[in-house]
């Protein structure tokens, strides 16, 4: 990954972003960049996030970058959009591209258990390691623990940049971040998780490990004595047994769990990442977007502009939503008419169509327009809605090409 400071990597995207639309994100300037090192797909659910990211790594592939999507979708038709029979942990090569200059393209799905195991795995020794994932509790955590998903899609970012660096199998990584309705949980995980470990209940249950035997006895407190047995009363003799294990066993690994945590956090605010928040021309699509941009920008992120997918567009702009309404009245009320012609007949409900069309396309142009206007320095970019399923790559090319254009 070619290495810039900050300030040249700024100005290069500034110089390059004056070439295009000044309203739209500059999205072939942005993945051209050698600068941009990673782009972070952010959005509520439900807005065509997994497909933003997926076109833009497969459009960055074929323009020459060796290029690697990360995904948290475990939807199928991405895999298969992509000439997969499935996606997993592993980074897996896709066939079929149009590559110029060494481009390349990989794609996973993240594992949320399986990347915890190999965090443990790499950080533990042999013994400890095989400990930590034989345990109940550790096996319940790490496939369902709050927060984990989006941990450990930090944790696989780090480790797919650290691979980057160390052997150059690729120069982009694409992140679809998880599904959030309200919030950039992403961001907050490790906030959370140190959270947790730092927790009172944590303490509580690592106390005995940490004192030991009779200091153990001399240093805690008859109170705390109780309010264990109260809480082995509540959980179940056997899983505070699991809990306390889990946690001693752990207990060493926590502060390689924050380092981790704080590097990848950094990372996400150098000058190389870009962040596009991907919405839906929705009110309440636009409104999370909304708070991305806000967060993001107070948090000092990155951030490349919005996306807003599935845009409705007219195929005859000229007529408008209201003379097709009316032409469609004129045609049904002369019926008799026409009534021997079947194609003639088909007229009133395709102007009807028509404007049915117009009227939602007209929704989405205000809704964009109204967020244009709230968020004046933020580029935006918009993607016609497409009439079929990502079903492959030839579509993917499509919706990466619209992204383009603006």
């Amino acid at each position: 990954m070619a290495a810039r400071t900050g300030s040249t990597a700024r100005s290069s995207r500034a110089e390059q972003a004056s070439r295009t639309s000044p309203d739209s994100i500059g999205i072939d300037a942005l993945l051209a960049d050698p600068a941009t090192g990673i782009i972070v797909c952010c959005g509520s659910g439900g807005v065509g996030k997994t497909t933003t990211a997926a076109a833009l790594g497969l459009r960055a592939a074929e323009a020459g970058r060796r290029v690697v999507v990360l995904t948290i979708d475990p939807a199928r038709r991405l895999a298969q959009s992509l000439g997969l029979t499935e996606l997993d942990n592993t980074p897996r090569p896709v066939a079929g591209i149009g590559v110029t200059s060494g481009g390349s393209l990989h794609a996973m799905m993240l594992d949320m258990k399986r990347t915890f195991d190999e965090v443990v795995e790499a950080h533990s020794t042999p013994d400890k390691a095989a400990q930590i994932l034989a345990n109940p509790f550790y096996q319940s955590v790490s496939s369902s623990f709050a927060g984990t998903q989006e941990y450990m899609a930090m944790e696989k970012l780090g480790q797919l940049r650290a691979e980057a660096e160390r052997d150059g199998t690729w120069d982009l990584i694409v992140v679809d971040t998880p599904p959030s309705r309200s919030a950039l949980d992403f961001l907050d995980a490790p906030k959370r998780l140190g959270s947790f470990l730092d927790g009172r209940f944590i303490r509580l249950l690592t106390a005995p490990a940490r004192a030991g035997g009779r200091a153990y006895l001399k240093v805690f407190s008859v109170g705390a004595t109780i309010t264990a047995a109260t809480i082995s009363k509540v959980l179940g003799g056997q899983l505070l047994a699991d809990v306390q294990t889990f946690v001693a066993a752990l207990d060493t690994m926590f502060g390689g769990f924050r380092e981790r945590a704080d590097v990848t956090y950094a990372l996400l605010k150098e000058p190389a990442t870009a962040f596009v928040v991907v919405a839906a021309p929705e009110r309440d699509a636009l409104r999370e977007a909304a708070y991305f941009v806000d967060r993001l920008e107070s948090e000092g992120m990155p951030l490349a502009g919005v996306v807003v997918n599935r845009m409705q567009t007219l195929g005859a702009p000229a007529l408008s939503g209201s003379r097709a309404a009316a032409a469609a009245e004129q045609l049904e009320d002369r019926g008799d008419t026409v009534a021997d012609d079947d194609l003639a007949g088909l007229t009133p409900a395709l102007l009807r169509l028509h404007a049915d069309l117009a009227a939602v396309a007209t929704r989405h142009d205000g809704h964009v327009r109204r967020f244009v206007a709230g968020h004046p320095g933020v580029r935006l970019s918009t993607v016609p809605a497409s009439a079929t399923d990502i079903h492959d790559l030839e579509v993917l090319r499509t919706v990466g090409a619209a992204l383009a254009a603006g």
